[in-house]
């Protein structure tokens, strides 16, 4: 937008995006699991062996706990590589 043609400032930029974007994401997802969907990856999901109905049913277990933390800890990522 402000016409800055960087490589490092696009990359960074991507970065920050995609942490914005994980970021949004989980803190949609109470919303989200209201009307009865989930919009978080199910391959993590079946790492810790939960279900979107878990999620749905608003069980707060650690296994959810961790589901949650393994998503944020990529969004963390993302700023890591923007430092």
């Amino acid at each position: 937008i402000l016409g800055v043609r960087d490589i490092h400032a696009d990359h960074a930029a991507s970065h920050i995006g995609k942490a914005q974007g994980i970021v949004t994401c989980l803190r949609a997802t109470p919303y989200h699991c209201t009307r009865q969907k989930v919009f978080l990856p199910m391959d993590i999901c079946m790492l810790h062996g939960v279900s979107q109905e878990d999620f749905i049913r608003g069980k707060q277990e650690k296994s959810v706990r961790d589901v949650i933390y393994d998503i944020a800890s990529q969004a963390h990522i993302h700023l890591e590589h923007v430092r």
